[in-house]
């Protein structure tokens, strides 16, 4: 075929089976490698004996593990599973004096509250540390301290 200016019409490009070299009859425009043997050496698997069976897998148990998020401890409360009994509970408080009341009592002294007024702080539970113990065991279960 040929353009009627004498140029010739260039052909269409080969196709995706003949580029590959499926099913044609001319040879490879490239050399194809052939699988090559590795030799056993070093760093290889040896092939399977025959008459074994490959090992089977020992079956994959699940466990399921309940992460309890940890409790913060001020001065009121808490619902909470005790660690002691297991069950749920809500925390029963119990106050004592801690370095906030000492140094309260010590800074009443020091204005000049000695004739007694210097004691309040040991009636004030806002300046007292909080145990926080279980209803149903008696267990401690956690403390704040207020300094």
């Amino acid at each position: 075929m040929s353009a009627p200016s004498g140029i010739p019409v260039p052909s269409a490009p080969p196709s995706y089976e003949e580029t590959i070299g499926i099913n044609v009859s001319y040879p490879h425009p490239y050399p194809i490698p052939e699988p090559v043997q590795k030799p056993h050496g070093k760093g290889m698997n040896p092939p399977p004996y025959m008459g074994q069976r490959a090992p089977v897998p020992n079956p994959v148990t699940v466990q399921t593990v309940y992460v309890q998020q940890p409790v913060v401890f001020y001065d009121r409360p808490v619902q909470m599973c005790c660690p002691s009994c297991n069950q749920m509970i809500v925390t029963r408080l119990s106050y004592e004096s801690g370095a906030l009341t000492w140094l309260s009592c010590g800074g009443l002294c020091l204005v000049g509250c000695i004739a007694g007024c210097c004691l309040i702080p040991f009636c004030i539970d806002a300046l007292k540390d909080v145990d926080h113990t279980c209803p149903n065991c008696s267990a401690l279960v956690g403390s704040y301290k207020r300094l």
